[in-house]
């Protein structure tokens, strides 16, 4: 592990040091920033998101947190005895750190498995929809008469785009809460 303080972030940001803070920090398991300025937060998730090029996600409980929870791709504000800004600026909210783990490993695999089934359902509505009316084209010697009236096209996407999204989002669940937070290691199989 690597714990740094706000002065030894001074001398990596200030000295051009940026390159060798990343190269040390990857050689680690955890890297813990203390008595760091806000500023300084959102410079160390700046740094990780522009040269590792990943996903970053930041969890903060203050006012002090909320430059670096926007600097995040994902920003978690806990709501506690500092206030609720860093909540305000948050993508998601959570009362305690305990629950960090159930948001990630459960509601986050839900999510993610939701997100590609729709994705999938996005185009196979769009596909059949558009091999309709491109047969319809060679039925109507490409005429551009309209093949269905605008009532009925108002009907196909009420029920076809707005009814799937809310039964997956009320009803699919692929594996249950207990088997997630037991095996972690799904969510990396859901990517």
């Amino acid at each position: 592990g690597l714990v740094t303080d706000g002065r030894t972030l001074d001398v990596i940001f200030q000295g051009g040091l940026e390159e060798k803070f990343l190269a040390l920090t990857k050689h680690c398991r955890s890297v813990l920033c203390c008595r760091a300025t806000p500023l300084q937060k959102s410079m160390v998730v700046k740094l990780v998101r522009r040269q590792l090029k990943v996903m970053t996600l930041s969890i903060g409980d203050g006012a002090n947190d909320v430059s670096m929870i926007q600097a995040a791709d994902v920003g978690i504000g806990i709501s506690g005895q500092e206030g609720m800004q860093a909540v305000m600026a948050s993508d998601f909210a959570i009362s305690r750190f305990k629950h960090l783990k159930k948001l990630l490993l459960v509601h986050g695999h839900w999510c993610y498995a939701r997100l590609a089934k729709m994705v999938i359902y996005f185009f196979y509505k769009n596909v059949s929809y558009v091999n309709l009316l491109f047969w319809y084209q060679f039925f109507c010697g490409f005429s551009g008469s309209t093949m269905i009236d605008y009532w009925q096209m108002i009907f196909f996407n009420l029920f076809f785009t707005s009814m799937p999204p809310l039964l997956f989002g009320i009803l699919d669940r692929d594996v249950s809460a207990e088997t997630l937070l037991g095996l972690p290691e799904l969510y990396k199989n859901g990517q």
